[in-house]
């Protein structure tokens, strides 16, 4: 009788243990009293992310770095790396490159939310609506405005956009 109590014991424990471990990682990015992402939580489109937001991480945005020098472990070591280190001659990430730092930089967004991502709102000033953290991003606030086209394209894939094709402006 006692074995049998304690190997029920045993194997509801194991449950649980399961559980912890398949679930997916705590990002940060997530409040530990969030709920689970519901049908109606926009996915992060893969595609808008390589044609739209990549590039803009390479883009030189003047008076400031751009942000592959310091994302991607170049810089001064206090950034987040979550950018790759391009290839010799290369002007663009490969495939394979794309995935992992899609990967990487979906941590620092909430889907469907920019106003609580960390993506979208540390490199924005705060008299734009910029978070107000005493981190002082090195890069500067690389958008001075929410009208700014870049820091739209980036709040579009937080939301959810799925048109890869630029848009007329």
């Amino acid at each position: 009788m006692i074995a049998r109590i304690n190997l029920k014991t045993i194997g509801a424990g194991l449950i649980v243990a399961a559980s912890f471990l398949c679930a997916p990682p705590f990002t940060g990015a997530q409040s530990a009293a969030a709920p689970a992402a519901s049908a109606t939580t926009p996915s992060l489109n893969y595609e808008f992310f390589k044609t739209r937001v990549e590039p803009i991480f390479l883009k030189k945005r003047p008076g400031h770095a751009r942000c592959y020098v310091c994302h991607s472990g170049r810089g001064d070591g206090g950034a987040p790396a979550y950018l790759e280190k391009l290839s010799p001659g290369a002007a663009m990430w490969d495939e394979e490159q794309s995935v992992r730092i899609f990967r990487r930089v979906s941590r620092y967004v909430v889907p469907g939310n920019p106003a609580e991502s960390v993506l979208v709102m540390h490199p924005l000033a705060p008299e734009a609506g910029g978070d107000y953290s005493n981190r002082m991003h090195g890069g500067g606030r690389q958008f001075a405005s929410q009208d700014d086209p870049d820091w739209k394209i980036i709040a579009a894939w937080v939301r959810g956009e799925k048109q890869s094709a630029p848009t007329q402006q």
